[in-house]
């Protein structure tokens, strides 16, 4: 009797298990559409749904993962493996479990444009966090709301956690596209119009780039002007290469910070402007989220 007992629990066992496996698989949707009244148009997003969320009543903490120039919602999915990774630090403890947000923002660099005509950071702020956590079993709270980046995406964490520090515990830019004044004088016209005409005013050349509504967006100039009490509301983890072409915007941006006590992690890693380098960077920046979500 002992025996057949013990083999019945061991059928049961083996029977359940393909079960067990798939309640504790994450899920990554993608290109999910979303209307856009600010946009005027359709925006798709990616999101990554942890291990039994689909199984259980529980809501989570959100990350907003943006992406670079030149990339889409799909960036951070395809070439930054963003299910495997933070599956690997969901499952070792290291971080807590969390919805991640990635949308597509085109060249917008996640701002409205000066013409206009473009108006993304309306859509980010007003439509898009509205209807994650409306879609979602979200924890809608700033408490628990966090967002991240890479190149153009890292200005873009920066600039949603600077005007918007009500919203967001925790900002991690990775190689954030943060420009010196000298940088953005001195730009080949064809790089200015190509990469910062949209936002920022396609012809401009010289200092006449160095418009107001440039100014309104220069993450240095926030840095140095807005209340540092307001902006040590949001936690700051910025990491940037040694070898990247935008090191030395991000050493002043730290600069900056320090001169005006506003508090960040700094670091600088051996590494380029490459998915290498955003990859081996995300492991920490879960960890850091993370640790906010908990305070």
């Amino acid at each position: 009797m002992i025996y057949r007992a013990c083999s019945y629990l061991f059928l049961s066992i083996v029977l359940l298990f393909p079960a067990f496996l798939s309640a504790q698989t994450s899920t990554i949707r993608e290109s999910l559409p979303i209307e856009s009244s600010a946009l005027g148009k359709t925006v798709e997003y990616n999101i990554y749904l942890p291990s039994g969320y689909e199984t259980s009543n529980r809501s989570y903490p959100v990350l907003y993962l943006l992406h670079g120039y030149t990339d889409d919602e799909i960036g951070w999915t395809q070439f930054g493996e963003v299910q495997q990774i933070t599956d690997v630090a969901s499952a070792s403890l290291a971080v807590t479990d969390m919805i991640i947000v990635m949308p597509d923002a085109g060249v917008s660099w996640y701002i409205n444009s000066h013409d206009g005509k473009v108006n993304y950071e309306d859509f980010f702020i007003q439509e898009l966090i509205p209807h994650v956590d409306e879609t979602y079993r979200t924890r809608p709270a700033k408490e628990f709301r966090a967002v991240a980046g890479l190149s153009m995406g890292g200005y873009g964490t920066l600039i949603m956690a600077t005007k918007y520090s009500e919203l967001f515990t925790a900002a991690a830019p990775l190689s954030a596209a943060v420009f010196l004044d000298e940088e953005i004088t001195e730009m080949p016209q064809e790089n200015w119009d190509n990469a910062l005409g949209t936002p920022f005013g396609e012809g401009l050349e010289g200092e006449d780039r160095l418009t107001d509504h440039y100014r309104e967006n220069s993450i240095i100039d926030i840095m140095a002007s807005e209340d540092p009490e307001k902006l040590n509301t949001v936690d700051y983890y910025i990491d940037c290469g040694d070898d990247d072409f935008l090191i030395r915007g991000n050493m002043e941006l730290y600069s900056t910070m320090i001169q005006n006590e506003i508090n960040a992690e700094f670091r600088v890693r051996n590494g380029a402007h490459t998915w290498d380098y955003w990859r081996t960077a995300l492991p920490d920046v879960l960890e850091f989220v993370s640790a906010r979500f908990h305070r």
